[in-house]
């Protein structure tokens, strides 16, 4: 079976508020636990009006708290805004409040502009450095003061997963390299993916964390009662992510009829890039969608997101998305 996990942005309403967006992703958290999803993560993001998951660790913590079961974790931290024994300190308090439970991915990206790069006290060098940091994470999880001098305390010896995430070849190589898992972010980025993970498969070097390659893709699930009203709910990322390409990020838009759409040629274009890996219709629909995407692209685990304005409906998508992957043989 494909293990199943859920990415949530903890997106603000254009109508709600950052606590209305936490409350949403606590209660989503329990509902993935009690439909036996493998995993629950929140990705960094800074400056950014429509998501609420910038204190990506707390925000962890608090799911955490709110779950028993389910893994938690950061999908993910964005490496370069911090310094890697900051990390090492919170996850490994994370790990010591709920043991065998939190997950880290990291990127390279800094997740913000570089006005607010700037403003988090790093410096724009930090994404070249990231091989580098990333080892010195590693270190100090394993305990390894031998390099700084420096034991991380909480940290040390803590038993966290450390995946890597891309949506380029960058990270797909260092990933195979240092024999750690990879996510790919397929669900926005997917134009790289399949040359991605063929150089992960092909490059990987077993190591003490991981004997096989392990790949981890991203897709959007939009699923509804019927065709019509999932049209009418994806609608709202495809406004939202358009506001983002054309450098006006705001809240998460309520969805709009289809035919309301603002389209020109150049968004319609670039829409048509992402649709690959979004899923859009009834139970049967996603589940056809599934099964053709897992037959072709073979992933070690899927991790969906679901980008839908109210609660109520997102909630239910996620019932259908599990029944979906069920009826498609993954669980």
């Amino acid at each position: 079976m494909t293990p199943l996990s859920i990415l949530d942005l903890s997106l603000i309403r254009e109508t709600g508020s950052a606590a209305d967006a936490l409350s949403d992703s606590r209660l989503l958290a329990q509902k993935a636990e009690t439909l036996g999803f493998q995993r629950y993560w929140v990705a960094e993001h800074h400056g950014i009006p429509g998501i609420a998951s910038a204190a990506t660790s707390v925000v962890i913590g608090a799911l955490a708290a709110a779950t028993s079961r389910i893994r938690v974790g950061a999908g993910g931290i964005m490496l370069p805004n911090h310094a890697p024994l900051v990390i090492a300190e919170q996850f490994g308090t994370l790990d010591a409040l709920y043991p065998g439970r939190i997950d880290l991915g990291l990127g390279r990206a800094p997740g913000s502009d570089q006005r607010t790069l700037r403003a988090l006290r790093r410096n724009r060098e930090g994404a070249e450095r990231f091989p580098q940091e990333v080892l010195e994470l590693m270190a100090y999880f394993a305990g390894d003061d031998s390099q700084t001098g420096i034991l991380a305390t909480p940290g040390a010896g803590a038993d966290i997963p450390i995946w890597l995430l891309g949506s380029s070849l960058f990270s797909a190589e260092l990933a195979a390299a240092l024999g750690l898992p990879f996510a790919f972010a397929s669900h926005f980025a997917p134009q790289m993916m399949e040359e991605a993970i063929a150089l992960y498969r092909e490059r990987f070097r077993p190591s003490s964390r991981l004997a096989a390659p392990h790949v981890m893709l991203a897709m959007n699930i939009v699923a509804a009662d019927t065709h019509e009203e999932a049209d009418y709910l994806a609608t709202s990322r495809r406004l939202y992510m358009a506001a983002l390409r054309q450098g006006t990020p705001g809240r998460f838009p309520h969805p709009v009829p289809v035919q309301d759409l603002p389209w020109g040629p150049e968004i319609s274009r670039q829409f048509d890039e992402v649709l690959s890996t979004s899923f859009v219709g009834t139970v049967d629909d996603v589940a056809a969608g599934l099964s053709h995407y897992v037959e072709r692209h073979r992933p070690d685990e899927i991790m969906m997101a679901l980008p839908i304005y109210d609660l109520v409906p997102r909630l239910h998508a996620l019932d259908l998305a599990r029944e979906a992957a069920r009826r498609a043989g993954l669980g």
